[in-house]
This record gives C-alpha cells, structure tokens and sequence, in this order.
C-alpha cells in the first residue's frame, strides 16, 4: 500500500512538475511573441521616420528653392531700377 502511495505522489509529482514547464514555456513563447511584435513596431516607426525625414528635407529644399528664386527676382528687380535711374540721368543731360 505505501509503494502504490509513492508511486501516486512521484506521479502527482511529474504531473506538477510538467505543469510547471508547461507553464514556463507558455510564459516563454508569449515574451518571444511579444518581443517580435515590438522589433515589428520598431521597423515601421523607423521606415515610417525615414518617409517623414524625407519629406521634411524636400520641404525644405522647396523652401530655399523658392527663397533663392525670390532672391534672384529681386536681385533683377534691383538692377533694373538701377538701369532705369541711370538712363533717367542720361535722358535729363541730354
């Protein structure tokens, strides 16, 4: 009778201990699942931080695109009056 009691407990004892594993690994694979979730977040944080550095360095370019355009209207703008007040001197000697 007492062996078939030890036998019950080492039983009741693997069952447990399997249990346990069975809990750890479950404990595990969840970590893994969760740890591939978030490098999967990370990557597109990062792709979608590369699409937005990239359309922030085209607005800029854009920017000074048009500052320089605006620049050179009014570098023009500057020479031509320049020309016309020259060509007033000229016309008032005359």
């Amino acid at each position: 009778m007492l062996g078939i009691l030890a036998a019950c407990a080492l039983t009741s004892c693997d069952k447990q201990k399997a249990a346990i594993d069975d809990k750890a690994e479950a404990t595990k694979s969840a970590i893994d699942y969760q740890k591939a979730a978030v490098d999967a977040a990370a990557k597109a944080d990062k792709k979608q931080a590369d699409v937005d550095a990239a359309i922030e360095k085209a607005k800029i370019e854009a920017k000074k695109v048009a500052e320089q355009a605006q620049l050179e209207a009014d570098k023009k703008k500057a020479d031509a009056k320049t020309a016309l007040e020259k060509a007033k001197l000229d016309a008032e000697k005359k």
